[in-house]
């Protein structure tokens, strides 16, 4: 059998991974740097699979991966790193990688994907060039990790999307990354919020319209369509799209062809369209209040955007993003966020997603007198949120309520159940908390190491 290459620069993941291949018997060979890997494939140095950090000194794993697709394109590499961001995500696949593992990982699932690896058959992609740049769309939880894989595996498709998610979520950032990693992207991307302009001028705005068209139309006028020829139209809040319009955009999505309003000749519409939405259009169907053939033109390939709350972990690196991006638009030092502050703002619901983080960071980068933000300095009502998400007590009363429903369907062993369920939620929320770091979780819950190891496997939560 082939060795599996472990690259990264950092000799503590160097040693998690070969001792996860010596307990799985998987033979491998271990380097610091990429130079190193690259000198030894030049050597003839034959891996099964290389496993490469993203981010070291010298050679970085990105050209590593560029490297390999030149010399060795059958050998599929599996791109790691602790930048969790989308651009690294989308460079990864655009130059051929296999897989894209972000940092903290859990040794389980890297090594599921190391045997998946070996099992499957290599992927052959081109190689391209993508600049090293910090992405405005930023995440360490897994559900934002499955977003960046979405995006990345579409860096080459022209196929129509549809993006879901809570206002406020990033579906606008989401479209513009889908359209800037397209062959598209050197031509427009334009957006129109489909809600926000009136039912009587939307189909103007959309499709444009010729002289005399209508009362006030003195000129001929181009449509977002005309205006995005070439690149990517994004259509927002398509859910509040008027039934009219929906015949419309369904007939330009079938044969690609549309008339400017008081037009009589048809003009051909070269755009990939996403749309995006906060509504269930399933639910929006079922109503009748949106056309069903036209959701399918539109659900090619979805992307669900998860709510802020879905991924609190996300929020300490977000916070620190929008302090630096104020810090810089305002020529001033960036504020920080204290350890108290950052662990309240992980509690918050924040209803308004990551835009409402967006817009507490600016204001804590203008109203905050200090350098550090403690928990004095939050606005009024973002101190007084928790209280009012949670009432005091209502948790309790839930589980109340959910004793009461388990006793009276005569569930068995309830104890056992739901303290299962109590310890579950407390781990599985620390580790997120902590990034994953099992010492740090332990301390944050006052329990000892290896009682937190032992919960971990009773709980089977390794396997989560």
């Amino acid at each position: 059998m082939k060795p599996i290459w472990i690259i990264d620069d950092d000799r503590s993941i160097r040693w998690v991974l070969e001792k996860t291949l010596t307990r799985a018997d998987i033979p491998f060979q271990s380097f610091s740097s990429a130079d190193d890997a690259a000198r030894a494939l030049d050597d003839g140095g034959d891996p099964q699979a290389l496993i490469s950090d993203i981010r070291m000194p010298g050679v970085s794993g990105l050209e590593l991966l560029r490297h390999v697709k030149e010399t060795r394109p059958e050998t599929p590499v599996i791109i790691m790193t602790a930048y969790s961001d989308l651009d690294s995500a989308v460079a990864a696949f655009q130059g051929g990688a296999f897989e894209y593992l972000p940092k903290p990982f859990d040794v389980n699932q890297a090594l599921a994907l190391i045997r998946r690896v070996m099992e499957e058959s290599p992927r052959q992609n081109d190689c391209a060039e993508t600049k090293d740049v910090m992405s405005e769309i930023l995440g360490q939880a897994s559900a934002m990790q499955e977003v960046f894989r979405v995006i990345g595996r579409l860096a080459a498709s022209h196929a129509t999307v549809l993006i879901t998610g809570e206002s406020g979520s990033g579906k606008e950032l989401v479209a513009r990354a889908l359209h800037r990693h397209s062959p598209r992207k050197d031509a427009p991307f334009v957006a129109i919020n489909t809600a926000a302009i009136p039912k009587e001028l939307l189909e103007s705005e959309l499709f444009g319209h010729e002289r005399g068209a209508f009362t006030g139309a003195q000129a001929q006028r181009r449509g977002r369509f005309e205006q995005a020829d070439g690149g990517t139209l994004f259509l927002d809040e398509i859910g509040d799209m008027p039934a009219d319009l929906q015949t419309r955009l369904l007939r330009v999505l079938s044969d690609g062809h549309f008339y400017r309003v008081g037009g009589s000749s048809p003009l051909r519409s070269n755009v990939r369209v996403i749309a995006a939405t906060h509504q269930t259009l399933e639910e929006r169907v079922r109503q009748g209040l949106f056309r069903e053939d036209l959701f399918h033109r539109l659900n090619v390939i979805r992307i669900r955007i998860p709510a802020l709350r879905e991924r609190r972990e996300d929020i300490p690196l977000l916070a620190r993003h929008f302090l630096q991006k104020n810090a810089r638009a305002l020529n001033t030092e960036a504020k920080r966020l204290s350890e108290p502050v950052l662990r309240y703002l992980m509690t918050l619901d924040f209803s308004g997603n990551v835009r409402q983080l967006e817009n507490l960071c600016h204001w804590l980068t203008v109203m905050t007198p200090g350098q550090q933000v403690e928990m004095e300095d939050l606005p009024p009502d973002v101190r007084e949120a928790s209280a009012e998400e949670m009432p005091a007590g209502e948790w309790e009363n839930l589980l109340a309520q959910e004793t009461d429903r388990m006793l009276a369907t005569g569930t068995q062993g309830l104890h056992g159940v739901l303290s299962g369920v109590f310890e579950r939620v407390l781990i599985t929320r620390a580790l997120a908390f902590t990034g994953g770091r099992r010492a740090d979780a332990a301390a944050a819950l006052a329990i000892g190491r290896n009682t937190l190891t032992r919960k971990i496997q009773e709980l089977g939560l390794e396997e989560s």
